[in-house]
């Protein structure tokens, strides 16, 4: 059973294989099925049928019959059958090549190597061709056709270079441009949460989320990754925008206010929240090093003061006990933990990480399907569960991150509702939604090997190498412009050895105490 890669159809192929001991005629009762309806494009048509279209043998014993059902939808006038089933199949197997040999993980976790496998499918295949382009949406069985700023601009895009699909990649610049449309001279109107229906409709869910913060963050981590300066100047110029408008939006406490958060209201979030404040935080940091990577020194300058300001505002106007914990409120006037108190932690803000980590951890906020969204809650969203995996790594709470994370990989690759990453609980059924996958990868790329971009062709790396595995592996990465290779392995007792090889030689090699960090520049 597989989809074709550039046609509106499903296939299931069938084998009959006479397994008895006397000959027998197998007959299969020929299908065409259609259902007609009308829509937005006119006419739609759904088209069920079978190749050949009356299948029939003489199977001998050991004979086989093979045939397939292809369930085909289109606009009027029909678009011309498919029906050369094994071209169709090969093409399949070649665009799983593409998504399967790039960003190989190796450790001594084959449920987490796996997970991660199926989590880059995910991500990578929910693109659909729209009016607006090629956009990479949720999907889920309801999001379609449209991009949205946290799943796309925030989750995705920032995992893709590392991918290095030039599908995904170019779906993820399409839908940072889709965003720099909406972005007035004037600043007096927030950029749209999302651009659904191909685009014929903008959404502002819960009014402004945050959303020039989620843009700014994941823009500048995507031209950062990507490599290409054409791309990164392009960019600038929306992530510039974005935080300006932060700043524009930032208060008398400075810290950025908006009325909701990716949650759209769900949840109180009080006039400023802890999540766009921070996400404005990582997108002054890594705006700093995409102005420093195109040479505005001043400009970088000016994005690292303000980061540095932000970092203190959030200290003192988030910082809090909350329950017994030395963490952060989510808002003024919030007294119940909340998910998203992990996301300081994510964005290398450790000042709380000890009372926040043990906050995460504990029976108020975590539960079998990982974090609920506020203590004493059964709701619980994913995106806050992989979004605390991430930090606590970053944190360098390596095997409580790893306890933790090999515990989700397997409920979710394993368990009850498999073997994606979801969106929510009870909303949405626990939907596999595409960006979720994206932040599982991240959960690796970012968490455990600790890959944090810093110029075009440059990382700063902390990599993670749990107790007891004498290695980890990362093949065929593809950011900054190239395709490397990241080996980690231990060296000594409390020493790791880190290689990278681009195009099978080594360009850049060194060791030190687990947790140390380097600087990587790619030749």
């Amino acid at each position: 059973l597989f989809p074709s890669v550039d046609k509106t159809c499903v296939i299931e192929q069938w084998t009959v294989t006479n397994v008895g001991e006397e000959a027998a005629v197998v007959e299969v009762e020929g299908i065409d099925l259609r259902d007609e309806d009308t829509g937005v494009y006119g006419d739609y048509v759904l088209r069920t049928y079978l190749v050949p279209s009356s299948p029939a043998a003489m199977l001998k014993p050991g004979g086989v019959l093979d045939f397939a059902v292809l369930f085909l939808a289109h606009v009027m006038p029909p678009l011309t059958l498919v029906d050369d089933v094994p071209a169709e199949h090969r093409a399949r197997e070649e665009r799983v090549r593409e998504v399967a040999n790039p960003l190989r993980l190796e450790t001594p976790d084959p449920v987490l190597d796996r997970a991660f496998r199926l989590a880059k499918f995910r991500a990578a295949e929910s693109i659909f061709e729209t009016a607006m382009g090629n956009v990479h949406s949720p999907g889920g069985g309801s999001y379609y056709g449209g991009v949205w700023a946290n799943d796309q601009a925030e989750y995705a895009g920032p995992f893709f270079p590392f991918l290095g699909d030039p599908l995904a990649n170019a779906a993820s610049l399409n839908a940072y441009r889709i965003f720099a449309s909406a972005m007035t001279d004037d600043f007096t109107q927030n950029i749209p949460s999302s651009f659904e229906v191909e685009g014929d409709v903008r959404i502002h869910a819960g009014g402004d989320r945050g959303d020039a913060a989620m843009v700014a963050y994941g823009a500048a981590r995507f031209a950062l990754a990507l490599g290409d300066l054409a791309v990164a100047r392009e960019l600038m110029s929306a992530v510039d925008w974005c935080l300006e408008y932060c700043r524009r939006k930032t208060n008398a406490h400075g810290v950025v206010e908006s009325d909701t958060d990716e949650l759209e209201g769900r949840f109180p979030t009080g006039k400023a929240n802890l999540s766009t404040s921070t996400l404005a935080y990582g997108g002054l940091r890594s705006g700093a090093d995409l102005a420093r990577a195109l040479g505005d020194a001043a400009k970088a300058d000016e994005y690292g003061r303000r980061a540095d300001a932000l970092e203190q505002a959030i200290e003192d106007y988030f910082g809090a006990r909350v329950e017994g914990f030395e963490t952060y409120r989510y808002y003024d006037g919030n007294t119940t933990l909340r998910s998203w108190i992990a996301l300081p932690l994510t964005m290398g803000i450790l000042r709380r990480k000890a009372g926040t980590i043990a906050a995460l951890f504990s029976p108020r906020l975590w539960a079998p399907d990982g974090l609920a969204t506020e203590a004493g809650d059964n709701v619980f969203w994913d995106r806050a569960t992989l979004y605390a995996l991430r930090g606590v790594f970053a944190a360098g709470e390596t095997e409580t991150a790893l306890r933790y994370l090999a515990a989700y990989s397997r409920r979710r690759l394993l368990g009850e509702h498999v073997p994606y990453p979801v969106e929510a609980y009870p909303e949405g059924g626990q939907a596999h939604l595409s960006a979720e996958s994206a932040l599982f990868c991240r959960v690796i790329t970012e968490g455990l090997f600790g890959i944090t971009p810093t110029g075009l062709r440059s990382f700063r790396w902390t990599p993670r190498l749990p107790d007891g595995w004498p290695a980890m592996y990362l093949r065929g990465v593809r950011a900054f412009g190239r395709v490397f290779d990241l080996s980690v392995e231990r060296h000594a007792a409390a020493d790791i050895l880190l290689m990278a090889r681009v195009d099978g030689r080594d360009v850049w090699d060194n060791h030190g105490l687990e947790g140390s960090t380097f600087t990587v520049t790619l030749p």
